[in-house]
C-alpha cells in the first residue's frame, strides 16, 4: 500500500484527574477546526485496530456531567453514528432502523423535545 500522506493534523484531549484518577476537567483542541482548549464534560473515542480487527475505545466523563446531560449525549452520539454509518456504507435502510431506535431511546429516556 502506497503512503500518500501530504499533511498531518492534530486532535488532542487533555484530561485533568483527581487523586482517584476520576476526570475533573477535559479540554480538547483540533488544529484544522481551529478549536483550542474547548471544555467538554464527556467524550467517546473509538478506533479500529487493524491488526486485531477490533474496536479500541475510551469513554470518559467528568463528575459534573448530569444524568440528563448523559442521556442527551448518548442520544446525540447514536444519531451521529447512524449518519456516519450511512455515509460510509450507503446503507440507507439500516440507518432508518437506527434512527427509529434513537427515537425509541429518546422516548424511553424522556428527552424528546416538547
Amino acid at each position: 500500500m502506497e503512503n500518500n500522506i501530504t499533511k498531518t493534523s492534530n486532535i488532542t484531549i487533555n484530561v485533568g484527574l483527581n487523586e482517584n484518577h476520576v476526570p475533573q476537567r477535559m479540554l480538547w483542541s483540533a488544529d484544522d477546526a481551529k478549536i483550542s482548549n474547548q471544555e467538554a464534560k464527556a467524550f467517546f473515542l473509538s478506533v479500529w485496530d487493524i491488526k486485531q480487527k477490533n474496536t479500541l475505545k475510551i469513554d470518559l466523563w467528568t463528575e459534573e456531567m448530569s444524568i440528563e446531560e448523559m442521556k442527551q449525549f448518548f442520544h446525540q452520539t447514536l444519531l451521529s453514528m447512524s449518519e456516519s454509518f450511512e455515509k460510509a456504507t450507503g446503507e440507507h435502510l439500516i440507518m432508518e432502523d437506527l434512527r427509529d431506535f434513537c427515537f425509541h431511546f429518546a422516548e424511553k429516556m424522556k428527552i424528546l423535545p416538547e
